[in-house]
């Protein structure tokens, strides 16, 4: 693979990872609630999650997933139904406003585990990240390339999303006083509860 296929492969890779997708509003709920670290373990989810799909198409895995129609269906019903729920859990804040209980019992119940899951779930229940590796990767590849050019391409689209995110997380840190104002918190749970509510139905429409 020449420098200037993997350059552009890599550009296109990180305008993608800057659009807000599921993963960004699952990292600014965590991030929201649980602050910088919380956001932290809901990225290393979804990074992992990343990782693991990619390695999947890389290896031909996500192929036989995407042609199973009744496997690939109820994959993407449990994700549809998981942004759901995470999305009516931020939009319940939004609307009971009261931070001040809401983040004690939050922060009792959310783990560092719990968070990791969030993320890691939220990621490895969307199909369309398995489709994306199967549909842009192969674009970039070549009858000479090796399972090292794949594997390249895949830990590359992981590892972009990883660096967004955790720029994410900076911005977050760096408003923190701001944030937790109480209008702002609700008005940012209702975007982020609606998003992810959004994304979800979307996914369960999707043909």
């Amino acid at each position: 693979m020449s420098l200037s296929t993997y350059a552009g492969f890599a550009a296109m890779m990180a305008f993608l990872a800057m659009m807000p997708g599921p993963d960004t509003m699952v990292v600014l709920k965590n991030a929201l609630t649980g602050g910088a670290r919380g956001g932290a373990w809901a990225c290393g989810g979804i990074t992992a999650a990343n990782f693991l799909q990619g390695t999947a198409a890389a290896l031909g895995l996500g192929a036989v997933l995407t042609r199973s129609q009744p496997v690939f269906e109820t994959v993407k019903w449990l994700g549809a139904a998981y942004l759901v729920f995470l999305g009516v859990q931020a939009l319940r804040g939004a609307w009971r406003g009261d931070y001040a209980a809401l983040d004690d019992v939050r922060r009792a119940r959310a783990s560092r585990g719990r968070r990791f899951r969030e993320g890691f779930l939220s990621n490895i229940t969307n199909p369309k990240v398995i489709v994306l590796y199967l549909s842009v990767l192969p674009q970039f590849l070549t009858p000479s390339s090796t399972f090292a050019d794949s594997l390249l391409l895949a830990y590359t689209v992981a590892a972009l999303g990883l660096v967004w995110q955790v720029l994410l997380l900076f911005f977050v840190h760096r408003v923190r006083g701001w944030l937790q104002r109480r209008r702002v918190r609700r008005a940012l749970d209702g975007v982020t509860g609606t998003a992810l509510v959004g994304f979800g139905a979307a996914l369960a429409l999707e043909g």
